[in-house]
Order: structure tokens, then sequence, then C-alpha cells
């Protein structure tokens, strides 16, 4: 395990923190570390060489960490089932997709998009507007289910774009 590798794995236990302490404050500092170990991970990954561990574990430790975090946010009731389910599509979105090319025994890999990095930032925004009992909770959960229905239109052109010049 590298130590861009080992940053990522921090996600999973942060995903576990996040669900066991009920304290907004350290809940808030606990977004920021995986904010960290998020950016940081890819950074040190770009400059010393990424590995193959890095690449699986990365968007598993990603996901993992959302869906412990808007678990937390559902069970709130601060927001509605599928408010959660429109901040998290994209992720489904994704690990359905991925289940999906494994079964059929064709995983590709797509590089980080845009539309995917603007998901990401605004679900930690509403994470943290959740955390600080912000009034702007619902319309950047809002925000974000719109945004996956974009990046999830931007990563299915570029999968069949790939698609359509690996048959060629």
């Amino acid at each position: 395990m590298s130590g861009p590798d080992f940053l990522t794995a921090l996600r999973i236990p942060l995903a576990i923190a996040f669900l066991l302490i009920d304290n907004a404050a350290v809940r808030l500092a606990i977004v920021a570390a995986v904010a960290v170990t998020d950016i940081g991970d890819g950074i040190w990954a770009r400059h010393v060489g990424g590995s193959r561990l890095g690449q699986a574990l990365d968007p598993v430790a990603d996901k993992l960490f959302m869906a412990a975090a808007f678990w937390v946010v559902f069970r709130s009731g601060v927001l509605a089932s599928l408010e959660v389910l429109g901040v998290l599509l994209r992720d489904i979105v994704a690990a359905l997709s991925f289940l999906g090319v494994s079964l059929l025994g064709r995983p590709k890999t797509l590089p980080a998009r845009a539309g995917g990095k603007a998901v990401t930032v605004c679900q930690a925004l509403t994470l943290v507007a959740f955390l600080m009992d912000s009034d702007l909770v619902r319309p950047l959960a809002w925000a974000t289910a719109a945004i996956s229905l974009y990046a999830i239109a931007d990563y299915v052109n570029v999968a069949w774009t790939r698609s359509g010049s690996d048959s060629k």
C-alpha cells in the first residue's frame, strides 16, 4: 500500500466515525478531513505514480463515506428520502455501472470529469450546510441532484463515444 493509498483508505474509518459520533463540530472536522484526504491522495498519486489499488479504492472510499454521511442526514429527517437519493444519484449510478460492466467482464475506467468533481463539491457543501443547521441544505441537495444528472449524462456520452471508437 502506497502513501496515497493509505490516505484514500483513511476515508473508510472516517465514514464509520461519522456514523458513530453525534457531534456536529466533530462531524464537520471529519468532512474536512475527508476533503483533505480526497484532494491529497490525488495530488500525491499524480506526483509519485498511482497504483491499481488506489484506482479501485478511491471511488469505493468516496462512495462509502457519502453513503454513511447521507444516511445520517436521512435519519435526521432534514431531507426526504427522494432528496437524499438525488444527492447520491451519481454515486448510485456509478456503482451500478461498475457492477454491470464487471459482470460483463469488460471493466473500463473513465477519467474524472468536471461534472463528477462538481457533484462531489456540492455533496460536501450539502453536508456542511446540514451540520451547520443552515436553511441552504434543501436547495443545495436539489442543486447536487441537478448537477448529478448532468454528470451522469456526461459520463454516458464519454463511455458511449469510447465504446464506439473501441469497436472500429
